[in-house]
């Protein structure tokens, strides 16, 4: 929890700088406001990790066992209860890597955690919301896309969103 300042502002950097190719300010300025942000859940069940180098936060992410797709604590379309790991997927959750050191495998690691830990609690399958920048990554890691969601920011700005699953 000592890290939320920290995480909060290495979610906005990684969004302001890495998705620029793909939503244009007004798209990345209301989803950091509304649906970018910490997730007190994750971090509550400890199931949310940050990597670090030299000292400097450079990537976190997460999974869950609760419903929740996606969206941090001030995102008001949540669902805290829990998944059945027998019939539900596990959540990946809130991937965020500094800009200065994308691409270098920090993503691959957390994910790589994310999913035997979710394995190891009975899960046989992942699911999770991927931003356009972060398709290419999950497929990458064998998540296949299930269409595509529009999500609705504020008035007249809307994020397009990929979901996309995993068999484990």
């Amino acid at each position: 929890m000592d890290d939320r300042s920290a995480i909060q502002q290495l979610i906005a950097e990684s969004a302001r700088y890495l998705s620029r190719e793909h939503y244009n300010d007004a798209q990345i300025e209301a989803a950091i406001a509304t649906v970018f942000g910490v997730d007190t859940d994750l971090i509550e069940d400890g199931t949310y990790f940050v990597a670090e180098s030299a000292g400097v936060m450079v990537g976190c992410g997460g999974w869950s066992r609760r419903k929740t797709l996606f969206g941090g604590d001030q995102y008001s379309s949540r669902d805290k209860g829990y998944l059945d790991p027998e019939s539900e997927r596990a959540k990946i959750r809130a991937f965020f890597i500094h800009p200065n050191h994308a691409r270098k495998g920090i993503a691959r690691a957390i994910l790589t955690r994310c999913e035997d830990e979710a394995r190891a609690q009975g899960f046989h399958a992942l699911e999770l919301m991927a931003t356009l920048p972060g398709i290419a990554f999950y497929k990458s890691c064998g998540f296949s896309e299930q269409g595509n969601f529009s999500l609705d920011l504020i008035p007249g700005v809307k994020l397009e969103l990929v979901p996309m699953r995993k068999n484990l």
